[in-house]
């Protein structure tokens, strides 16, 4: 399966149907959501079931993961497995809530199909902003409040509530539980990148103009239902075991947001404990924790996607290197040694003939495109047969 590509999300539904009892129930689905990073707001990992033959990227991971969560949640509400009916209602609920502008509504209803559309409209609620070239080169940041779709999606299967009013609250005391956490703490470097994070993530709520006339502790009492007090408790936590450490004032905040929030001691302690797990096993990879300047995060997002591309197309680049005997020679002569300066212009050239057949690799063309050859030749000897359809369905 791959979610960068056009139909993935049948794919998914061909997948999942023989995954039905994947999940015992939703909290199975919550806590496994949780070791993926999903209700943190960091896309690591995915489903067993979601297999790739390449890796899959941060926002990849993402995609799956929400689409995971919006079909098991539908799942254990309706008690149906219809995924055709499915799609249908996760869409309907997305235009309901309007999360895009007329526009953008427009260009996703101009899609073939509901499947064709749906994977549209999730494609925008993955990126926070950013254009197509940054995009391209993996610098577009990916929303981390993804799981509040899920949340509010659970109501709408329910009842007839006002959503996006029920949206705005739940990101509102989101967001402030998240500012009232640096508050019990001395603050870093990486509380104000979570904390950026977080708010530029914001979909239905403008802190700017949104006033309720409640407290913070009287909205923390009203009508949450049990998930998104869960939820809400495991962002607190997340926001102040950030530096791997809780002092006393922190510890004192989280139990008394889980008060507030009517959650018990042991349900406390064991939020406490799954984000102390969460951070010991996965620090290293969380983004907004690595300290990297500008042009290492620039240089790390290209290479990541050079790499995607060319291992994603490698059964047409197979068949184009094979039928260029002499580039092939010296692709193979570059993995082990340096070329000479005429050998490396002939590989550019050559190459670069070879990308404008491939139209996902035209950021080969861009000006400064030669300073990707490097990767290029590094992937060299991992160009093996592949199905160059990811998201073909056998019949």
């Amino acid at each position: 399966m791959n979610p960068s590509a056009a139909g993935w999300i049948k794919k998914f539904g061909h997948v999942i149907k023989d995954k039905q009892n994947h999940y015992k129930d939703k909290n199975h689905l919550y806590h496994s959501l949780l070791e993926h990073g999903f209700i943190y707001g960091v896309h690591l990992s995915s489903p067993s079931f979601a297999k790739a033959e390449h890796i899959y990227t941060e926002d990849e991971v993402a995609k799956i993961n929400l689409l995971t969560a919006l079909y098991f949640t539908y799942n254990f509400e309706i008690q149906q497995n219809d995924f055709s009916k499915f799609v249908e209602t996760v869409f309907t609920y997305y235009k309901k809530l309007d999360v895009g502008n007329f526009t953008f509504l427009q260009k996703i209803l101009s899609g073939s199909k509901t499947e064709d559309q749906l994977e549209k409209l999730l494609d925008s609620r993955i990126y926070l902003g950013g254009n197509t070239f940054s995009r391209a080169f993996g610098n577009s940041l990916t929303n981390s409040l993804l799981y509040v779709d899920v949340l509010i999606f659970r109501e709408y299967l329910k009842s007839d509530k006002n959503l996006l009013e029920h949206a705005e609250l739940l990101e509102y005391v989101t967001i402030n539980i998240a500012y009232q956490a640096l508050n019990s703490k001395q603050t870093r470097k990486s509380d104000e990148k979570l904390l950026q994070l977080l708010a530029s993530s914001l979909s239905f709520v403008d802190l700017n103009a949104t006033q309720y006339r409640k407290s913070f502790q009287e909205l923390l009492d009203l009508n949450f239902s049990d998930m998104e007090k869960q939820y809400l408790l495991d962002i607190a936590c997340l926001t102040v075991w950030e530096d791997g450490t809780l002092e006393q004032e922190e510890s004192n905040y989280i139990h008394e947001i889980g008060r507030a929030l009517k959650q018990d001691k042991k349900d406390i302690e064991n939020a406490i404990k799954n984000v102390l797990v969460f951070f010991d096993k996965n620090r290293d990879k969380i983004p907004y924790l690595k300290d990297n300047n500008l042009a290492s995060k620039f240089y790390e997002g290209m290479t990541k996607n050079v790499s995607k591309l060319i291992l994603r197309n490698s059964k047409r680049l197979g068949k184009e290197l094979r039928e260029s005997k002499e580039l092939m020679s010296l692709l193979v002569k570059a993995t082990t040694t340096d070329l000479t300066k005429e050998e490396r212009k002939k590989v550019q050239k050559q190459l670069l003939d070879i990308f404008k057949s491939i139209p996902s690799l035209a950021i080969f063309m861009l000006p400064g495109g030669a300073v990707l050859l490097p990767i290029f030749i590094k992937l060299i000897p991992q160009l093996l047969p592949s199905a160059f359809d990811d998201n073909r369905i056998e019949e």
